[in-house]
């Protein structure tokens, strides 16, 4: 696992001068990563400052995207309604913050009740995208084909006798499902192989491991070391979805001969579009250079202690 915290400092700096992030517009996944690598860098370097940045976080995203039950998409005005793969990580990053404060652990849990039954069918789905409000889904979107997974591995982390319930009706979905599933972009890729590290002895995640492996490799361009949107597709490249692929390697640990040159190859990239100042490609570039507890049993040391 990479740990150039110098190179994450910097960017941290740059960020926060140029008012790109945490002190930018919120983005509900933006912001997740981002809580996961301040209390990653706590814990790397004993700074309890990173835990009161963290807490910030928390706070303003309460205050901007919070809503009844849930969290709004982002600020915004095209970012309305709900996404479930964005609340899922956002309960892992109350979770990883949980380990030191541990009053986030309860947030994470009521989250988890307030959402679930809203966003699941049972034995059909989990629905992408829900209105705002939660009184429905939103017209013209279908099923999440990860969100489950998402979910059943977040349950898992946080309460998993509590949540017993409703980590059954993730599991059904999975095991009706993940041998037919195909993954053909390239964040989703990163994702399924981040989710694949917390259950690596159960049959979905190593059938979706070598699959997902499998996909990369067709989507991996070099020179000059990149990886691809979809197959078919060898020009069109986005930073921070090669920043997701990346923190999905290393969480399995394949493929690290490629990190090198990918977060070479972005790190003079432009795209001449917004994502160019967009908090989502710097937050996971920082990730890339530094998963941290984004990586299972980074330091088991620190996440034993705190249960204990």
């Amino acid at each position: 696992m990479k740990k150039n915290i110098p190179f994450v400092k910097e960017k941290l700096n740059w960020m926060q001068n140029e008012e790109i992030w945490p002190n930018g517009l919120r983005y509900l996944w933006t912001d997740a990563f981002g809580v996961v690598l301040l209390t990653s860098l706590h814990n790397h370097t004993g700074k309890e400052h990173y835990l009161d940045q963290a807490e910030n976080v928390i706070a303003e995203v309460k205050r901007v995207l919070g809503r009844d039950k849930g969290f709004r998409i982002g600020e915004l005005p095209d970012r309305h309604g709900q996404y479930y793969h964005y609340l899922a990580m956002w309960m892992y990053a109350l979770h990883v913050l949980s380990l030191y404060r541990p009053a986030y652990h309860e947030e994470a849990v009521q989250l988890i009740k307030d959402i679930h039954p809203e966003f699941i069918e049972p034995g059909v789905g989990i629905h992408w995208k829900m209105k705002e409000d939660l009184s429905g889904p939103e017209p013209g979107f279908g099923y999440g084909a990860l969100d489950y997974f998402h979910g059943y591995v977040v349950y898992n982390l946080i309460d998993p006798d509590g949540l017993e319930h409703e980590i059954k009706q993730m599991k059904e979905l999975i095991d009706s499902s993940y041998k037919d599933l195909t993954i053909d972009q390239d964040l989703g890729l990163g994702m399924m192989l981040w989710m694949c590290q917390f259950h690596e002895d159960e049959e979905w995640a190593q059938f979706q491991k070598e699959q997902s492996l499998n996909t990369l490799d067709d989507l991996w361009i070099e020179p000059p070391g990149y990886f691809s949107r979809q197959r078919g597709r060898p020009n069109t490249k986005f930073a921070f979805t090669n920043f997701g692929i990346s923190v999905g390697l290393q969480s399995v640990n394949e493929q690290q001969d490629r990190l090198e040159k990918l977060n070479a190859y972005f790190s003079e990239f432009e795209s001449g579009d917004r994502y160019d100042r967009d908090a989502i490609t710097h937050v996971m570039e920082c990730n890339s250079h530094f998963p941290g507890f984004l990586v299972k049993d980074y330091d088991k040391r620190i996440i034993e202690r705190k249960v204990e």
